[in-house]
């Protein structure tokens, strides 16, 4: 039995009481721990604190033992802080020597020795690591299994299919060790996934754009887009305007809540260059179109 024992409220730091079970005292801490995470508050001194409050308080009252030890002292003690004065006489106050009778001497507690740092202490957990891994394009897209040293040891990670650049992984328990006893932390790696000369994606799906010329928009065509693997054959219809998007479904990324889609963004391509032939083919339909006027809604 530590010292603190008799000054800290864990329950209270926990947000729970005293009759919480561990299902809740479990729910509780993940939830403070992830609002408290060095992660999440960039450092403030305030929350860095509280998620040291928080996870001393886990580590007591996660173990049924622990928690046991811990209730018993902190029960004892109140019972026996200071007694008389029921009866008209003076209040007896009982001083931390005194404390050896109410726990059994060298009982199950450890003895009150424990008091001033002679016993063992609490289970402490070991810190979370952060490491950083890249990936290329086709790595985080099919999934990849990478080897890392973490901490002076080696670590497999599997890379899941799909994986979005950013995304984090966890690995329970492969982050610093734990101190007397105490479980150790995770291993957070954050991916960065390597971009595609062709591909761009959002999600699950893939995005390509795909240049057609004047007479595939106004006539429509069939054209060949790459996907991931292989290519498919998509039809234009006439009068397709530049910037419209196409669906191919079933094309984008695979992963293990499903399959995304291959968005397709035509663009109709203006020849910089024009022979005698192209010129007069065009300057004629120039002419067929001279009393329509696409800007008319606009009023000019």
């Amino acid at each position: 039995m530590r010292r603190e024992w008799l000054e800290k409220d864990y329950y209270t730091d926990l947000g729970v009481a005293k009759s919480a079970s561990a299902k809740e005292i479990k729910r509780a801490y993940r939830k403070l721990a992830q609002q408290y995470h060095p992660d999440t508050t960039s450092g403030d001194p305030t929350s860095e604190s509280r998620f040291k409050t928080v996870n001393e308080a886990y580590s007591v009252l996660s173990d049924d033992k622990t928690r046991a030890e811990y209730d018993q002292a902190r029960d004892a003690f109140a019972r026996g802080a200071y007694a008389g004065g029921m009866s008209g006489g003076a209040t007896q106050y009982v001083t931390i020597d005194d404390l050896g009778d109410l726990f059994g001497g060298g009982g199950g507690f450890g003895g009150m020795g424990d008091l001033f740092g002679r016993g063992a202490r609490a289970p402490q957990p070991g810190a979370d690591v952060e490491a950083e891994l890249s990936l290329s394009f086709h790595d985080a897209i099919s999934g990849t299994t990478r080897t890392m040293s973490v901490n002076g040891r080696q670590v497999q990670v599997r890379i899941p299919a799909g994986i979005n650049d950013r995304a984090r992984i966890r690995l329970r328990g492969k982050g610093r060790p734990g101190s007397s006893g105490g479980p150790p932390g995770d291993l957070f790696v954050r991916i960065h996934a390597g971009s595609h000369p062709v591909f761009g994606r959002s999600g699950r799906d893939l995005q390509i754009d795909v240049p057609i010329t004047f007479t595939e928009a106004a006539l429509g065509a069939k054209i060949t887009v790459p996907t991931l693997d292989g290519s498919v054959t998509l039809r234009i219809p006439q009068g397709t305007p530049s910037g419209k998007k196409f669906k191919v479904t079933g094309k984008g990324v695979e992963t293990p809540k499903g399959t995304g889609d291959l968005i397709v963004t035509v663009s109709v391509t203006v020849p910089k260059k024009l022979d005698d032939e192209q010129r007069a083919l065009l300057e004629k339909l120039q002419a067929r179109d001279a009393d329509k006027n696409p800007r008319d809604h606009l009023g000019v």
